[in-house]
């Protein structure tokens, strides 16, 4: 059984990394691009956080997070659009370049700690009291608002363009929109909703590590294939809900495999069998109802 305590962690972290999935549906399913720079976009995050909380700003870090993390956004885009590099190896490029840049923010030192500093958290729990749910209530409200802004922004005239890039990028050039501006634009706000998942989760566990960020991709791949397959139609409402929800309960699952004791070494591992499953799940699906049909008709057949 799981303790209350195991359930609220779970929740909390589930809406932390929410923005990481909704940042790759931004990216992967919206724009149809591959960006391997999460991971060094939510280390980036996680650095400039943890700095600016350590120099006594923990809100001011939360939206330098934010711009730290278009700025990485945008030199992807431009490698990509400007430069003509594959999407896929303009992230890796970024990425690579990125673990000295996180380094240099943290002042050239591996971690962090801010075990004495005063953080978005601390600030609520001084607020509300020690007792009360702040850090659920400062996760879900980052989740939810990260969720909001992105649909409204899909629903604007710049946001349908970019939606239109990722379906028919020939189509948009006919129609006179630079899809060079989109892409840079969708891989800004995708890589700052990274940042800034990882800029709250800094402050959540106070503390920040050049390695934070490893296997994000896999972990936010995970969390939106899991919530596009329990949400498996809707409009952009649903699919970011879905984002949210697919994240929510990827942490559950986490916390259960935790639970059942099974090796923090292995945790990653578990997230590739939970991607490679989710992602194979239609698949899946759609040859055991083919085999239930060929059986029924076999049936059928001889009688």
């Amino acid at each position: 059984m799981f303790s209350l305590s195991i359930l609220q962690s779970a929740l909390e972290l589930g809406c932390i990394y929410s923005l990481v999935a909704l940042a790759l549906f931004l990216s992967f399913r919206v724009l149809n691009i591959a960006d391997m720079t999460t991971d060094g976009a939510f280390t980036l995050g996680c650095a400039v956080s943890a700095t600016a909380a350590v120099a006594g700003h923990p809100v001011l870090g939360l939206f330098l997070a934010l711009a730290a993390g278009a700025a990485a956004g945008a030199i992807t885009a431009l490698l990509q659009t400007r430069l003509g590099v594959p999407s896929i190896l303009a992230g890796i490029v970024t990425n690579t370049g990125l673990y000295t840049v996180n380094l240099a923010v943290m002042g050239f030192s591996s971690n962090v700690p801010m075990l004495k500093t005063t953080t978005v958290f601390t600030m609520l729990q001084d607020v509300l009291g020690k007792d009360s749910p702040y850090k659920l209530l400062i996760a879900a409200v980052a989740a939810a608002a990260a969720c909001a802004a992105l649909v409204w922004f899909l629903g604007t005239r710049l946001g349908l363009s970019i939606r239109a890039t990722g379906d028919n990028p020939d189509m948009v050039r006919a129609s006179s929109i630079n899809t060079a501006f989109t892409i840079l634009v969708g891989l800004c706000v995708s890589n700052s909703l990274t940042a800034l998942s990882g800029a709250v989760l800094a402050q959540y566990q106070r503390s920040a590590d050049i390695n934070l960020g490893t296997g994000m991709v896999v972990i936010g791949l995970a969390s939106l294939i899991i919530g596009e397959t329990i949400f498996a139609r809707g409009g952009l409402w649903v699919k970011a809900v879905g984002a949210v929800g697919g994240s929510i309960l990827y942490r559950f699952i986490i916390a259960l495999a935790l639970r059942a004791n099974v090796p923090s070494e292995c945790l990653k591992l578990l997230s590739a069998v939970i991607v490679g499953l989710a992602i194979a799940a239609p698949a899946l699906r759609d040859k055991a109802a083919f085999a239930r049909r060929r059986a029924a008709a076999k049936r059928e057949g001889g009688r």
